[in-house]
């Protein structure tokens, strides 16, 4: 079970002065069936710039993506990998390709291979922090380690996340809706 990410947000009240809004463990946590990353979303704003209020902006149901000219700020909970054999992972992408079809997600592509399961590419610039642990960044043909305290940002490239560590690694994510070159090729 995941642990849980503490979120302080702070706001005004009826006479302007600085109040806490919410203090306490994040209660939009989700586990997709069948996968085992947890994903603890923050906040959400729909538009830069962003309106203040004093709404939990992150009581709702959201994709991966923001909406264009918002964000998306999350923590991921990525468990270590299990091995799975060449009929197994030919069964999860042909799973994961179906799930797209079916239930298409607005700004993002997804495009699983054997090395990369998760490979995936977004309409927006990713912040992604390290916070715990470490984990392995895979790009088309190369990969780099990252450890606590490391920062990458993503400009809408295909990318997946492995984590060969044997523990939990816990990363921050803030994603900011981009107008991508790919949709003027479509």
């Amino acid at each position: 079970m995941a642990r849980g990410v503490r979120r302080v947000v702070t706001g005004h009240d009826e006479n302007g002065k600085a109040v806490f809004l919410f203090n306490g463990d994040a209660p939009n946590q989700v586990q997709r069936p069948g996968r085992p990353t947890v994903s603890t979303l923050l906040w959400v704003t729909d538009e830069t710039p962003a309106k203040l209020s004093g709404t939990d902006n992150a009581a709702r149901e959201i994709g991966i993506t923001p909406p264009m000219g918002g964000s998306i700020l999350r923590v991921l909970e990525i468990p270590p990998e299990t091995e799975h054999s060449a009929e197994e992972t030919e069964r999860l992408i042909e799973t994961m390709m179906r799930e797209q079809s079916e239930n298409p997600q607005p700004g993002i592509n997804r495009a699983p291979t054997a090395r990369a399961m998760g490979m995936h590419r977004t309409e927006s610039v990713d912040y992604g922090l390290v916070l715990e642990g470490e984990i392995d960044l895979l790009l088309d043909d190369s990969e780099t380690h990252l450890t606590a305290g490391d920062i990458v940002v993503m400009q809408g490239t295909y990318h997946s996340w492995a984590n060969r560590s044997g523990k939990t690694c816990m990363m921050a994510f803030i994603l900011i809706g981009a107008e991508v070159p790919w949709k003027d090729a479509d």
